[in-house]
């Protein structure tokens, strides 16, 4: 029995994002899962570890809360900007609607309004598509996404159905009324602003590229979808759902990292700390047994923020080499440790005694 499990301990993935700097064809790696799990730090930092091996990394934001500008403490736009201290290291930060300058005119956009309302996720879809011609053309050799939660991220991926959606609908009704458009939109003093050639032409070349792009997220050589979370009930749920719909939509997962673990290393035990540890060890398990084929990266809580390159460069190293508590309980050096910490409380708290008393006996 003991020999089986250490060979099963063997075969078990590497506990690290190892695996992804190695894969030297990766194109795309999107970074997803609930809210608040951290993915903008794990995507910064997977972005910054990529840089190191890559030619030229493009990390963006798709997520309309954007953080990236606030984890590398610099400004991001929607056009990609060097990150200062980097050579090859990109960041943007997109809004996953259409904006307004990017419609020709007010005909067009009263246009696509109906349009959008009668297909939900249209707008979103066309501006990711715009987005992906943009970068196409740039030739970065991988691009990060920070995606936004769950719902959202899984909006993204069926985005070549949503655009298939809005072809229909617009030839639906280029059959139905395109020579009433037309007639209408020069009766209102339009002229050719209301076009739907031209907004199926725009359409259909949008569908191209999503539909390529789709092909490329389709190919686990090309790309891969890192999950992260907390070890908690909500997010474990959140995580399993998420892998369920890749694997529905046909898309590489096999990493997954576990943000905010508590380690049990305070010399001084505390009820509340160590029931929490606990409990999320209860979910690690969990995350271990549902995803043994996975590479599972545990990430330790911190007391501060991860904000600034020097930090993110500092974490990451947890990335790569998985964490040790630096506290081993029962040893002679824990149990010293821990009595000295027990005698500096009890003076302090001695101290404090002598003062109410001392202010008791003057008043």
């Amino acid at each position: 029995m003991a020999s089986a499990a250490v060979v099963d301990a063997g075969d078990a993935p590497e506990p690290t994002v190892r695996n992804l700097l190695d894969q030297d064809t990766l194109k795309w790696v999107f970074v997803g899962g609930k809210g608040g799990v951290g993915k903008t730090t794990c995507s910064s930092i997977l972005s910054v570890l990529l840089a190191s091996v890559r030619q030229s990394v493009l990390v963006i934001s798709t997520d309309p809360a954007h953080n990236l500008s606030d984890a590398f403490q610099q400004r991001f736009t929607k056009f990609p900007t060097l990150v200062r201290g980097f050579t090859n290291l990109y960041a943007m930060e997109i809004d996953p609607k259409v904006e307004n300058d990017d419609l020709s005119n007010e005909g067009m956009e009263g246009f696509l309004s109906e349009l959008t309302n009668a297909i939900p996720g249209v707008d979103e879809a066309m501006s990711f598509a715009e987005m992906l011609k943009l970068v196409q053309t740039m030739d970065y050799s991988v691009v990060v996404f920070d995606t936004a939660p769950t719902g959202h991220t899984l909006r993204l991926l069926q985005f070549p159905a949503t655009l298939e959606k809005g072809l229909e609908k617009m030839m639906e009704l280029k059959n139905r009324f395109g020579g009433l458009l037309n007639q209408a939109s020069r009766l209102f003093g339009l002229g050719d602003e209301l076009n739907e050639d031209a907004m199926l032409g725009r359409l259909e070349g949008m569908k191209d590229v999503i539909e390529q792009v789709n092909r490329q997220f389709k190919d686990p050589d090309l790309t891969t979808f890192v999950c992260v979370c907390i070890p908690e009930f909500l997010s474990l749920y959140e995580t399993e759902r998420l892998v369920q719909e890749l694997a529905k939509f046909e898309i590489d997962s096999h990493n997954i990292i576990v943000n905010q673990v508590i380690f049990d290393e305070e010399p001084v035990e505390s009820k509340l700390l160590k029931a929490r540890v606990k409990m999320q060890q209860k979910y690690i398990d969990q995350f271990h047994m549902l995803y043994d084929d996975f590479n599972i990266t545990k990430l330790p809580l911190l007391s501060e923020e991860v904000c600034g390159v020097q930090a993110l460069q500092n974490f990451s190293q947890h990335f790569l080499t998985p964490y040790k508590s630096a506290l081993k309980r029962g040893t002679v050096e824990e149990l010293e440790q821990r009595i000295s910490i027990l005698k500096s409380a009890l003076q302090e708290a001695e101290s404090e005694l002598d003062k109410v008393r001392k202010g008791k006996q003057a008043a």
